[in-house]
């Protein structure tokens, strides 16, 4: 099984990220679970998504504690919450930023990788300039690092389930893919 938390503010889409990974993962016949942690959900503030992926049926129904893998939709969190509780050595960090994987200074037992959602969110006039929603990209970007789903697969869920400008949400997440930057 393999287990992901994502961070981001409220109205960057973070917990939608989780649900359209959890779908086109259904349609590619894997096991999965995707649900947010509740608490005082308002724009701006901190919140959390899960994500469980499984070849076989999953039965913990809790929030993930250990992370295989994290993924961060607002690099303003980093030293602001703590992101790395729990994660498992040698897990992956994707964080949307400009900056290089080596310029954010995790420890060398993780895997880092980046890509700058943002600017492929505002290229793609999703959400406004003051407050890009670049869930979309953020999960092309994790197809390309995490090769649990087929980008193709990952594609048509977004198409079909994200409500506005579907086709511009899919060209976000096909240039997320082809540009996140990996250490080494």
């Amino acid at each position: 099984m393999i287990e992901i938390r994502f961070h981001g503010r409220g109205g960057q889409g973070t917990v939608v990220a989780s649900k359209i990974l959890a779908d086109a993962l259904t349609r590619d016949g894997k096991y999965i679970q995707a649900f947010p942690e509740f608490g005082v959900e308002r724009r701006g503030a901190p919140v959390a998504a899960y994500a469980r992926i499984s070849d076989t049926k999953i039965w913990p129904r809790h929030k993930i504690y250990e992370p295989d893998h994290i993924v961060i939709l607002d690099p303003t969190l980093i030293g602001a919450v703590p992101l790395l509780d729990g994660l498992k050595p040698g897990g992956w960090i994707l964080v949307n930023t400009a900056k290089k994987p080596s310029e954010l200074n995790f420890p060398k037992e993780y895997k880092v990788a980046t890509v700058n959602a943002t600017k492929i969110a505002l290229k793609y006039r999703l959400g406004s300039a003051a407050s890009p929603i670049v869930n979309t990209a953020i999960v092309g970007a994790f197809a390309r690092i995490i090769p649990v789903v087929k980008l193709e697969t990952l594609l048509d869920a977004i198409e079909e389930g994200v409500p506005v400008k579907p086709k511009e949400n899919r060209a976000a997440a096909e240039e997320a893919y082809k540009s996140v930057v990996t250490e080494g």
